[in-house]
């Protein structure tokens, strides 16, 4: 099987695990006493996880169980290969098209209802931000590096990313980053903590990343530690020119 094949075998278990009603699952971890225990152990670990921003109601545990037992035993069904894999392709950019419609409704309701709020104000896009404490130092420009603490939510709450949970500053280049952040983080005085509303317009757009589902709105909370300044190594040209 190509690489490619066995990826999209992988990811399209995952999608449909992820949809399937973990109380009927036996979530028990095996003892794993050989080679091929831990290989076949893993196998399922990669269907059942990795990409649950994909929902499907309607998953079909027996059906699942049933295709993977005939195919393991190699027996032949009436579908090709290629049949199968043109169907699941098929099947799943739809489901896709259809989570970012859902996401797109769902982005827009919250981010029309944090617009409501006390203290919420607009930077213009649809960016959306409250501050929550001032800082007094400068604001960085769209080419500069700077040193944040940040944790970032889905609509639901749902943590994707925490610079607070790795208990370490993170630093990014301001025009590597995506849009809204750009934007916002021009806009903060270092020292600054402020809840950024964002978009998928100015996130992630209809494509996602990992952990964010296609037209997810954001929420990331920011604080603005300091601007920083590239080191400079020793011996590089025109280093003393004034």
């Amino acid at each position: 099987m190509k690489t490619k094949n066995l990826f999209l075998f992988l990811c399209a278990g995952a999608l449909m695990m992820t949809g399937c009603n973990s109380g009927s699952l036996n979530t028990t971890t095996p003892v794993l006493k050989t080679a091929s225990d831990t290989a076949s152990y893993y196998l399922g670990y990669l269907q059942g996880s990795g990409v649950s921003q994909f929902k499907m109601k309607d998953f079909n545990m027996q059906s699942f169980v049933a295709g993977m037992n005939t195919g393991i035993e190699k027996k032949e069904i009436k579908a090709s290969n290629m049949e199968m894999q043109m169907f699941l392709n098929n099947y799943f950019q739809n489901l896709q098209m259809k989570l970012a419609e859902d996401n797109k409704k769902e982005s827009e309701e919250y981010l029309a209802k944090k617009a409501k709020e006390s203290g919420v104000d607009t930077l213009g896009n649809g960016i959306l931000y409250k501050v929550e404490k001032e800082g007094n130092g400068p604001k960085p420009t769209a080419t500069d590096m700077v040193k944040v603490h940040y944790k970032g939510t889905l609509p639901d709450g749902t943590v994707f990313d925490s610079s607070l949970e790795r208990k370490e500053p993170a630093e990014f280049a301001l025009n590597h980053v995506i849009p809204g952040w750009s934007k916002a983080l021009q806009n903060m005085p270092v020292g600054s903590k402020w809840i950024i509303y964002l978009p998928a317009d100015e996130a992630y757009g209809s494509r996602g990343n990992r952990g964010i589902g296609p037209n997810q709105a954001l929420t990331f909370e920011v604080e603005l530690l300091d601007i920083v300044t590239p080191e400079v190594p020793e011996g590089t040209p025109n280093q003393n020119k004034k």
